[in-house]
């Protein structure tokens, strides 16, 4: 889902200010939340129908939850790899993360 972020950039540096950018300025950061929301909300449909048929009823607060987990863990790797300096590699780190929410 997130392979797209590395395709945008022509280079680390390039992506590496672009992404201090967008998490040090507020309005950049708040247009791009909000952005995100409504994409969530267009990947729901999806998500609900690769659940559809598991176990636990409902399946739109358990898709929600997926997707805003992914995202957060996506949020948690960008911001790892300004803090780095953009040291390593953001699918690694965004691995990282999805790992640590999986226990």
């Amino acid at each position: 889902m997130f392979r797209g972020q590395d395709a945008l950039h022509d280079s680390r540096e390039q992506a590496l200010k672009r992404f201090r950018l967008l998490h040090n300025t507020a309005s950049l950061r708040a247009g791009w939340l909000e952005k995100r929301l409504r994409f969530q909300e267009e990947l729901l449909p999806l998500v609900e129908a690769r659940m559809a048929g598991t176990a636990g009823g409902d399946t739109a607060p358990r898709a929600r939850a997926v997707i805003a987990t992914a995202f957060a863990c996506l949020d948690a790797a960008s911001m790892t790899w300004v803090d780095n300096d953009g040291e390593g590699e953001l699918m690694d780190l965004y691995d990282e993360c999805l790992a640590a929410v999986r226990g």
